[in-house]
């Protein structure tokens, strides 16, 4: 039976659950759950009968719940070695994860660890810590396993295809991205519930701290593949932009900032319900021989799709490219379409957004048993995000 146990604390939010959509070989079906006694408590503990019941691979979770207003402190009883998964109010969550750092267990974060500038000492400690102990810190960056996702940094990283990324002005920024995230939707085939502190940027932070992170993360991602960044030296913050639309809602936001002398441009919004499917994204990157942009709209059907659209003669070394991608991706292809190529991706190797949690953890607990191979710019560049986020707020209240 395999003996590193999962240790699940206050799952407010119900990414702690996709989490558990499956079960893992590394980990103990025995899973200790320390929160306190309420809806979100309960909301939790019915996803997971779901997962239990379900008829087609049916996971067999056994909850062993610690239920009370104590239910930090009890943490610290722990045996060390576990995984233990925050995914609930972002507000504080930074001193949770240190709780379980000092208990000696791994932590695997929802997103975000942090909200305010004032909290970005108290990650880089977290961190400094898990280190010193072999600890392993991370957030949870599903978007790395979407095929598209990597099919568009492939292409960023060819020379011959992309060229060199272009700096931009602030005008028009080398790189554009923008997130529409809806209060109303649907989750493994349920309506998903939104509990009331949600809606609070004291507890939950505005989008740019909150899903801006997966934006920041994938730009650095894409334009610094395997490189570190310095938060305090390669990070500046030129302008924050946040209101309320017609919800009410004081949690939409844009942000310019330039990373090693790139102009950057990030647009995170909340909207009530989609038109069709999950939530939205879009982006542009410029480079010296092309652009790649996503698209995400009525003429893509919802579904998010990959365009190359060329400022140079890149037709034979994208075909080229695209073939050799042939044997990791079956079925990719270029399809003309007028002055631009779309990237043909099958559906059967489209990751969805729930199936990405699973992939995620995989990777995540093949680190745990080999602590050595977390790569040593994922520290140095995890402050660097938290840097644009919490930075872009904090600037916009001045």
């Amino acid at each position: 039976m395999p003996e590193t146990s999962l240790v699940v604390v206050d799952p407010g939010h119900f990414h702690a659950a996709l989490v558990q959509q499956q079960m893992y070989p590394e980990l103990a079906p025995v899973v200790q759950v320390y929160a306190p006694l309420g809806p979100d408590l309960i909301d939790y503990l019915s996803r997971i009968a779901r997962y239990n019941r379900q008829p087609q691979a049916a996971t067999d979770w056994r909850l062993d719940v610690h239920a009370g207003p104590d239910f930090l402190d009890r943490i610290r009883d722990e045996p060390s070695g576990g995984v233990a998964i925050f995914s609930g109010r972002n507000r504080g969550k930074i001193d949770r994860i240190i709780v379980a750092l000092e208990a000696g267990l791994h932590v695997l974060a929802d997103k975000p660890a942090i909200i305010e500038p004032a909290d970005l000492p108290r990650l880089e400690a977290a961190l400094t810590m898990a280190h010193e102990q072999q600890l392993l810190l991370t957030d949870m960056m599903t978007g790395r396993h979407n095929t598209l996702v990597r099919l568009l940094r492939v292409l960023r990283c060819d020379p011959e295809v992309f060229g060199d990324p272009v700096p931009g002005t602030r005008d028009e920024p080398g790189v554009l991205l923008s997130g529409v995230h809806y209060l109303r939707k649907v989750v493994t085939g349920l309506p998903n519930p939104r509990p009331a502190w949600y809606f609070d940027v004291s507890e939950q932070g505005e989008g740019l701290a909150d899903t801006g992170v997966h934006l920041v993360d994938r730009v650095h991602e894409m334009l610094f593949p395997e490189q570190p960044l310095d938060w305090q030296r390669d990070i500046e913050i030129l302008a924050p932009w946040i209101r309320g639309d017609v919800l009410e809602y004081l949690c939409n936001g844009r942000v310019d900032y330039r990373v090693r002398g790139l102009h950057v441009r990030l647009e995170v919004r909340w909207d009530w319900q989609a038109e069709q499917g999950d939530d939205t994204h879009h982006a542009l990157y410029r480079g010296t021989r092309c652009r790649l942009e996503v698209r995400q709209g009525p003429a893509e059907r919802f579904r998010p799709e990959l365009y190359v659209l060329p400022d140079a003669n890149i037709g034979a070394a994208l075909q080229r490219r695209i073939t050799e991608l042939q044997s990791s991706h079956p079925g990719i292809a270029v399809a003309p379409l007028g002055s631009e190529w779309r990237i043909a991706i099958p559906e059967a190797i489209r990751v969805s957004h729930d199936a990405a949690f699973g992939a995620f953890t995989r990777r995540f607990l093949a680190r745990v048993a080999d602590p050595a191979s977390l790569q040593a710019r994922e520290t140095p560049n995890l402050l660097a995000k938290y840097r644009v986020t919490t930075g872009a707020v904090a600037i916009s209240r001045r």
